[in-house]
């Protein structure tokens, strides 16, 4: 089979870092944050994650997130392909967002057999993790079909985990009822969240916030032995440290660390802080 030149096209909510994207050559489409009736790409650049951060808690109405337009997506998705024989277009999960479907139209233009539809059924770097192991597999085959089988081999083989200090914030996106956050702030709980299957679950709840960064690394256990695992914040950055230095053992290769892009930050606010861990599985 001849070597082809395979890209990929992802979405905001990935976590890639930006150096890592122009490595691999990952084309990423921004979301966006909506306040009021100003929106603001979340690329980087229309708004800093930090600025959006130091904002978030005093913003009023809370903002909201949506998918790019189908012309923007359809822009962005023909130029990355030009430049490939053939694009993977992977995306958040179609639980939680929009995004596959503007993106679907959005390749509608491509040549019949030219590209690869994909559902992460994930979000930050459970979707980060397919799209760069993806793309590592495609510069070292060129191979259409073997990377559509490790893509699909570490979407089975990723989970996401999070630890969350507040409710208030998936209070505030319509992520929880109103009786279960004020509860959870009533008493303090911290949860921590799970993703699988492209859906958010409750993993359990803890009465402190170190407590609940303990029952997430417990998590890890499940998954043993990992290939891989990053660190997601949004504004702790002395968590980051004594997180990564309690993981360092986990894994053989260095710990990624990424800060939560804005469309996420949105529903779990400022002091959320996760892991996103890849378990050795996902190469047999």
């Amino acid at each position: 089979m001849a070597i082809k030149k395979i890209r990929f096209v992802t979405d905001s909510t990935c976590d890639i870092p930006s150096e890592l994207a122009a490595k691999h050559h990952i084309t990423i489409l921004p979301c966006y944050i909506n306040y009021g009736s100003t929106s603001y790409a979340d690329d980087g650049i229309a708004m800093s994650r930090e600025q959006f951060y130091r904002e978030l808690p005093k913003r009023r109405p809370h903002p909201s997130t949506a998918a790019m337009s189908p012309g923007q997506a359809e822009e962005m998705i023909l130029n990355a392909a030009k430049d490939a024989d053939h694009l993977f277009i992977i995306t958040v999960a179609t639980k939680l967002s929009g995004v596959y479907n503007v993106m679907r139209l959005g390749a509608s233009k491509l040549p019949e057999g030219s590209y690869t539809m994909i559902d992460s059924n994930s979000v930050t770097m459970g979707l980060g993790f397919q799209a760069l192991i993806g793309s590592e597999v495609a510069e070292a085959t060129g191979d259409v079909g073997q990377v559509e089988r490790a893509v699909m081999q570490v979407q089975r083989n990723q989970r996401v985990y999070a630890a969350l200090d507040t409710l208030e914030y998936l209070r505030r996106g319509g992520r929880v009822g109103w009786t279960a956050a004020s509860i959870g702030s009533l008493l303090q709980i911290k949860p921590i969240i799970g993703v699988k299957d492209g859906e958010v679950y409750s993993v359990t709840r803890v009465r402190t916030f170190s407590r609940a960064i303990d029952e997430m690394i417990a998590q890890l256990d499940k998954h043993m032995p990992l290939d891989r695992i990053s660190v997601m914040y949004a504004t702790e950055t002395d968590l980051v440290g004594q997180l990564t230095e309690r993981l360092a053992s986990f894994v053989p290769n260095k710990i990624l660390i990424t800060q939560i892009t804005p469309t996420i930050g949105v529903h779990i606010g400022p002091t959320g802080i996760g892991v996103t861990v890849l378990s050795s599985a996902w190469r047999t």
